[in-house]
């Protein structure tokens, strides 16, 4: 077992390693956005573009948040990270939530592929975080 402060040691050698992920999340939902937009636009046309594509965004922009708001917390103190992170989801639930209401409201033919959209970012981005912890993480820390 290690000994207490060792993990915050090696943390504070590598104060990078909290986001390192990060670009290569953001590469691969950048080409699904792009995919989204096509798809989107042959099934919607223009609003179906636009909508799939900001549905992939908006996954991306989520889950950006949270990896740097989590990141910021663990490097101040760990115990931050659940209570930070139960209200930061909680907050970007309701406000999902509530722009996905207003919008339904309108009528506007993009909501659907929006959907799909926020479900392709969602697949895309757990996959990809899978293979880099499994791949690339993991053979960081063999090292």
């Amino acid at each position: 077992m290690a000994e207490p402060g060792t993990r915050a040691a090696e943390a504070a050698a590598d104060r990078g390693w909290r986001l390192r992920h990060l670009p290569v999340l953001l590469a691969a939902v950048a080409v699904v956005a792009a995919v989204a937009a096509v798809a989107g636009g042959v099934w919607r046309g223009a609003d179906g573009a636009l909508g799939a594509a900001a549905g992939v965004a908006v996954t991306a922009a989520s889950y950006t948040l949270t990896t740097v708001v989590l990141a910021w917390a663990d490097a101040r103190d760990p115990q931050l990270v659940l209570p930070l992170g139960l209200g930061l989801y909680v907050a970007k639930m309701t406000a999902l939530g509530g722009v996905m209401v207003l919008v339904a409201s309108t009528g506007w033919p993009g909501l659907i592929p929006f959907c799909v959209g926020v479900a392709a970012g969602v697949v895309v981005w757990t996959g990809v975080h899978i293979w880099w912890l499994a791949t690339v993480h993991a053979r960081r820390q063999a090292r």
